[in-house]
C-alpha cells in the first residue's frame, strides 16, 4: 500500500516530563485502499495486521520517546523482543526522524501497562507495520521541540535551524547540542503539536543495512535472556509433570522424603504437577527423579495420531460445487502436531508476597498476564508488577503466560521467590503444539480455464486465549465476515486468501474440541494451507499440460506477486538442467500486506536418502533456495534478510523432519534431539534473499517466508520423486530415536533409602 508521508501532518502531544517527552497519537489506522478489482477475499479487504492496528490505536499516544539529559534518546517498545530484530528497527525509527547516531539511542521493553490495552500485544507479524509511524511521529515532534527552543533561546527562525548527528546548528555558527536543551524543552502540561515526517527520499538509516543493536551483547555472550536474569532470594525450580497432557495429582508419596535432601528447600503441588526449589538447578532434578506421585487423568489421555486423524476426517467439511459439466480434482493432505518450543527453555522469575507480586518473564501479552495472574493471586492489578524480559526465540509460544502464572502460583505456596525453568522435554510434551489437521481442496476446470476452488482446512482447536480473542470481541462489527464464528474461524478469515484466479474460491476452517494444549506457531495456519494449495496447483498444471511456472504465471491476479514471482523465476534460473532425482519447486504468498515467492532445489538421489547421518534422520536435502520478497519499505534490509532465512529453515524443517508423534495422550519428542528441526547437513548451502521493495509503508514479514518455503519444498520433492506427499513432515512415519520414558524411574521405597 503506498502512502505519501508528505502530504500528511501527525499529532502527537507534549507530555509533562522532567526532560522532553513526546508520546504520539496514531491517526487514520486503517487502510484506504484495500479493496481490490476482482471478488475479494476477507484477508483482502481486512487482514489480521488491520484489526490490530485498530484495536491498538485509541492508546497508541501513550507511547513515548525521551530524550534524556546527555543527549540520548531513550524508548520502552511495548512489544517483545524474541530473536526477530523489534528493538533494532524501532532505534532506526527514532534516530531517522531524530537526525541521531544510532547508538544514542536506546530501546528497552515496556513492563506490562494496563492502560496500553490491545496496544502492548506481539504476534501476527504486526510490530514494525503498528509502531512505523507512531514512533517516527513521536520522534520527530522531539527533534521539533528541540529545534523550537534553541531558536526561541537564539532569537532566530526555527526554518534556520538544521540538525544533525544530535547538535542542532545555525548559519552563523552557533550551535547546541540535544543534551543541553533537554531539560528547556520540557513541557510543564500535556499539549498537542503536529509534524510533517521525513520523505523516505530524505532517509539516511531507514532502509539502509543496519547490524542489530544487540548483537555485539549476544555475539560476547552479555545479552540477558530471561534465564539470565538475577533476583535477591529467586531460588532454582522445577516441576515434575504428570506422563500425559494436563494430567492431575492425586497425591505425592514421599514429600517428606525428597525434602530432606540436599539443597531442597521446598516440595509444593501445583496446578501443573509438584514442584521442588533448591540451591540449584541439579539439586532440583534430583528432587523430581526422587519424588513418587500418583496421578490423576489429564484431558486428551489415550490420543494418538491414529485416533486424532481420525476425529478430523469425520469433522471435515463437505465440499459444495458438484463439478457437473467440468474436470474435477480432489486432493487431501494432513499435517502432524509440531511443537511451539522456542530455543530457550520457558522460564519465569515470580516473587509474590501477602499485598503485591513481580514477575520477569519473555511474555508477547504481558497485559492479559498481568490480568490473569492478579486474578489468580487475589491481588488487585495495580499490585502486580510484570516485566517483559528478553527471549530466546517464541515460534507463539510466549502468546501465552502459563509458565510465568505457575511461577506466581509457586511463589504464593512457598511463600518465596521461585526461579523456574521447564525442563526441554517439559517444553516439547506439556508446552503448546500446532495442531494436527487436514486440508481438503476440490478444484472443478474446463477448457483451460479454473471454475472453482474449494479448500476445507479442519484442525484440532487452536487456543486464542492470549488478546487476540479479546480483539475479536471488541471490533467484530468491524470484521468483513458475516456469522457468529468463532475466535478460530474468524483469524482464519482474516489471514487467508488464494493469489489465484481460479473463479469462486472458498476457504472455510472447521474445529474438533480436543483439549491438547495447542497455540498460534508461527504463521498459523498458512504453512499448512499454502502447502496444500502449490501442490494442488503443480498438480493441476499437469492436468491441463502446463509446467508450475506458466500455470502461476497465467492465473496470479496480484501485480506484487507477479513481479516477485518473475523475479524468483529469473534469478533462481527455474528449468535449468538437473540430474534425475534432483528437481525444482516454486511457490507463491501474500501475507500482511507483503508478497514472497520461494524457489528451491532438493536431492532426492538414493545416495542422498539413505546415507548415513549421525542424528538418525535419514532424508532429502534442500540444496539450494531463493527468496524474492517485497516488503513495501524494508526498514532494515539485513534483519529482513535474516527473518527470510529463518522462515526459510523452519519451511524445510516443517516439509520434511519436525513433528510430535502423539501417543496414548503425550508427544513421544522429549527434547531436541529427538525433534528434527533443520539441521546443518539439510540446510542449503546455497541460500539468496532478494529485496525487491514497491515503496509505501513497511508490511509484515516476521513469519512471511515460512509458508511458500514450506510449500516449495514439498512441490519440489513431489517433482524430484515422482510422488506428491500428502502426509506432513514427509518423514513423519519414521521415528528416528527411542523415546524418553514419560517419567523418571519409579523410586526406590523409604526403606530402602533414595540413594539405594
Amino acid at each position: 500500500m503506498a502512502e505519501d508521508l508528505r502530504r500528511r501532518r501527525f499529532l502527537a502531544y507534549l507530555l509533562a516530563a522532567p526532560t522532553l517527552a513526546v508520546a504520539v497519537q496514531w491517526i487514520d489506522p486503517q487502510r484506504a485502499d484495500a479493496a481490490v478489482p476482482t471478488l475479494p477475499q476477507p484477508e483482502e479487504i481486512f487482514d489480521l495486521g488491520d484489526l490490530q492496528n485498530l484495536a491498538a490505536a485509541p492508546t497508541a499516544n501513550l507511547v513515548s520517546v525521551q530524550v534524556n539529559r546527555d543527549g540520548s534518546v531513550a524508548f520502552a517498545v511495548p512489544r517483545a523482543e524474541v530473536g526477530q530484530g523489534i528493538t533494532t528497527a524501532v532505534a532506526m525509527m527514532v534516530a531517522e526522524e531524530m537526525d541521531l547516531p544510532l547508538d544514542k539511542v536506546t530501546v528497552t521493553l515496556a513492563d506490562a501497562r494496563p492502560e496500553l490495552l490491545m496496544n502492548q500485544l506481539t504476534g501476527g507479524s504486526n510490530s514494525v507495520r503498528s509502531i512505523y509511524t507512531p514512533v517516527r511521529t513521536a520522534a520527530a515532534v522531539a527533534r521539533q521541540r528541540l529545534v523550537a527552543t534553541a531558536a526561541k533561546q537564539w532569537g532566530v527562525k526555527d526554518s534556520e535551524l538544521t540538525t544533525r548527528d544530535g547538535v542542532i546548528s545555525h548559519a552563523s555558527g552557533r550551535t547546541a547540542t540535544y543534551a543541553s536543551l533537554a531539560v528547556a524543552a520540557a513541557s510543564s502540561k500535556v499539549e498537542a503539536a503536529t509534524v510533517q515526517l521525513k520523505s523516505t527520499s530524505d532517509f539516511t538509516v531507514l532502509g539502509t543495512p543496519q547490524n542489530r543493536i544487540d548483537a555485539r551483547e549476544a555475539v560476547m555472550g552479555r545479552k540477558t535472556f530471561g534465564m539470565d536474569m538475577q533476583v535477591p532470594n529467586a531460588k532454582p525450580t522445577m516441576v515434575r509433570r504428570p506422563p500425559t497432557i494436563n494430567g492431575t495429582v492425586r497425591s505425592v508419596n514421599n514429600k517428606a522424603a525428597v525434602l530432606a535432601m540436599p539443597g531442597v528447600t521446598d516440595v509444593a503441588v501445583v496446578s501443573r504437577g509438584v514442584a521442588v526449589r533448591a540451591d540449584t538447578f541439579g539439586q532440583c532434578i534430583d528432587g523430581l527423579r526422587a519424588l513418587d506421585v500418583s496421578w490423576g487423568p489429564g484431558t486428551v489421555d489415550g490420543e494418538s495420531d491414529e485416533t486424532v486423524l481420525a476425529k478430523l476426517k469425520a469433522a471435515e467439511l463437505p465440499m459444495l460445487v458438484p463439478g457437473l459439466l467440468t474436470e474435477v480434482l480432489d486432493a487431501e493432505f494432513t499435517f502432524a502436531f509440531a511443537s511451539n518450543s522456542p530455543l530457550e527453555p520457558d522460564n519465569a522469575i515470580a516473587d509474590v508476597r501477602k499485598d503485591s507480586a513481580e514477575i520477569w518473564s519473555s511474555l508477547k501479552v504481558p497485559i492479559v498476564a498481568q490480568e490473569n495472574i492478579a486474578a489468580q493471586l487475589g491481588l488487585p492489578i495495580g499490585a502486580v508488577k510484570v516485566h517483559v524480559a528478553q527471549g530466546g526465540g517464541s515460534f507463539g509460544r510466549h502468546l501465552f503466560h502459563d509458565v510465568a502464572a505457575e511461577a506466581a502460583e509457586i511463589s504464593q505456596k512457598v511463600g518465596k521467590p521461585v526461579k523456574l525453568m521447564w525442563s526441554r522435554t517439559d517444553d516439547f510434551r506439556q508446552g503448546r503444539t500446532h495442531p494436527m489437521c487436514t486440508s481438503r481442496i476440490r478444484v472443478t476446470h474446463a477448457l483451460g480455464n479454473v471454475i472453482s476452488y474449494e479448500q476445507r482446512h479442519t484442525s484440532v482447536q487452536t487456543e486464542f486465549s492470549h488478546g487476540l480473542g479479546e480483539m475479536l470481541t471488541s471490533f467484530a462489527a468491524k470484521l468483513p465476515i458475516a456469522g457468529n464464528l468463532s475466535f478460530a474461524e474468524s483469524i482464519f478469515l482474516l489471514t487467508q486468501s488464494s493469489p489465484y484466479n481460479f473463479g469462486v474460491t472458498t476457504q472455510l476452517l472447521n474445529e474438533i474440541p480436543l483439549k491438547f494444549n495447542t497455540g498460534s506457531m508461527r504463521n498459523i495456519y498458512s504453512p499448512n494451507v499454502v502447502t496444500a494449495q502449490e501442490l494442488v496447483v503443480d498438480r493441476l498444471a499437469a492436468k491441463m499440460g502446463k509446467d508450475p511456472v506458466s500455470m502461476r504465471r497465467s492465473f496470479l491476479r496480484d501485480n506484487r506477486l507477479k513481479a516477485v514471482f518473475e523475479k524468483a523465476v529469473t534469478e533462481g534460473q527455474w528449468g535449468r538442467a538437473l540430474p534425475q532425482g534432483v528437481a525444482q519447486g516454486i511457490a507463491v504468498h501474500a501475507e500482511y500486506q507483503a508478497a514472497v515467492c520461494c524457489l528451491v532445489e532438493i536431492d532426492c538421489r538414493p545416495e542422498t536418502v539413505d546415507r548415513p547421518v549421525t542424528d538418525g534422520v535419514t532424508g532429502p536435502r534442500v540444496t539450494k533456495a531463493l527468496i524474492v520478497v517485497d516488503p513495501g519499505f524494508a526498514i532494515n534490509p539485513r534483519g529482513l534478510e535474516a527473518q527470510m532465512i529463518g522462515g526459510m529453515n523452519d519451511g524445510i524443517a516443517m516439509a520434511l523432519t519436525s513433528s510430535l508423534h502423539m501417543r496414548d495422550g503425550i508427544p513421544l519428542e522429549g527434547s531436541w534431539d529427538n525433534y528434527f528441526y533443520t539441521r546443518q547437513w539439510n540446510t542449503p548451502l546455497d541460500m539468496r534473499v532478494v529485496i525487491a521493495p514497491s515503496g509505501g509503508t513497511p508490511s509484515g514479514a516476521g513469519e512471511l517466508a515460512v509458508a511458500p518455503s514450506m510449500a516449495a519444498v514439498a512441490c519440489a520433492y513431489a517433482r524430484a520423486t515422482g510422488t506428491a506427499p500428502t502426509y506432513f513432515p514427509i518423514n513423519h512415519g519414521t521415528l528416528g530415536f527411542e523415546p524418553y520414558p514419560t517419567e523418571p524411574s519409579t523410586p526406590p521405597s523409604p526403606v530402602n533409602g533414595l540413594d539405594s
